[in-house]
């Protein structure tokens, strides 16, 4: 009768430390390292289970003829790009158009938009870009096409590592439910199985926090983001080209050179007019008295006295 609460007793306090000893494996790669420590290593098979190659499984593995070969290199490199394109248009709408048949062209989408008008007429967008991160180049080059170029801005971001170590996490941490799961089909005592079932929740919730950061990550390293604003141009600072030789550039010149004369001229008479004003209100009195007044002066001429 006492060898049952005797082997009670003994596999509550074997739950308890198992739970202790798994209790370390947390987020970090330094959880990861006691989580092995704890089960005693990881051996190769419960690693290839995994998906890892165990240290000693790699440095093991030979070639036909005997000789060892190196590991294979990390994944490619992961990287978060994006831009920013001011563009600017006499036709918002037209080169709204072209930026989406860029999209489209990429195999890509416009995921956000926006836009304002003013009478009806589109006067300025911002969009939203998603398109591979192998075209982001091209990306960039053939919406900077479709209007009058302002301004651009790039930006990438190598999260290699991070991806990598976060991959690891999950392994780590998928390992860590399953011993837990094992855990809680052992236990027997009510109390046990609530410890457990709080720790197996615990776990799960950080391992979906880590896919949740794993499928971002996928998303912004396969997908660049470029976004574009454009602007409706001013009809006055968007003077129609005219071809720098021929009959039309020279009739320009021309004209404009003769503009700029008359201007000149008008500029010159208008000074002058006062100063003209003046002179004839003072020279045209002055000129009539000097006609008149010698005649004034002169006396009726004496007839002559004859000798005889």
């Amino acid at each position: 009768m006492t060898r049952r609460p005797a082997r009670a007793t003994a596999y509550a306090a074997l739950v308890a430390t198992a739970l202790l000893l798994t209790g370390c494996t947390s987020t970090g790669d330094g959880s990861t390292q006691s989580d092995t420590s704890s089960s005693g290593g990881t051996t190769s098979d419960e690693a290839a289970a995994d998906g890892v190659e165990a240290p000693e499984a790699a440095s093991r593995r030979t070639g036909a003829d005997g000789s060892a070969q190196a590991a294979p290199a990390v994944a490619r490199r992961a990287v978060i790009a994006t831009a920013t394109v001011a563009l600017d248009s006499p036709d918002v709408a037209k080169t709204r158009q072209e930026v989406k048949r860029v999209a489209d062209v990429l195999r890509g989408e416009v995921s956000d938009e926006e836009a304002s008008t003013d009478d009806g007429e589109l006067t300025w967008t911002r969009m939203v870009l998603r398109v591979p991160t192998e075209s982001y180049e091209e990306a960039i080059q053939r919406v900077e096409e479709t209007g009058r170029m302002l301004e651009t801005e790039r930006s990438t971001e190598d999260v290699t590592t991070q991806v990598i170590d976060n991959d690891v996490r999950i392994r780590a941490q998928e390992r860590s439910l399953r011993r837990v799961e094992v855990l809680l089909d052992r236990a027997e005592r009510i109390a046990d199985v609530v410890s457990v079932e709080a720790e197996l929740t615990r776990r799960q919730a950080e391992l979906d926090s880590l896919k949740q950061q794993q499928a971002y990550l996928a998303d912004q390293t396969s997908m660049a983001t470029v976004t574009v604003h454009v602007s409706l141009r001013d009809s006055e600072e968007d003077p129609v080209a005219e071809d720098e030789d021929g009959f039309l550039h020279g009739l320009a010149a021309g004209w404009a050179s003769l503009s700029g004369a008359a201007v000149a001229l008008a500029t010159v008479a208008g000074v002058l007019l006062p100063w003209l004003l003046v002179l004839a209100l003072l020279g045209v009195p002055t000129w009539w008295a000097s006609r008149r007044l010698p005649r004034r002066g002169r006396g009726p001429a004496e007839p002559r006295q004859s000798s005889g």
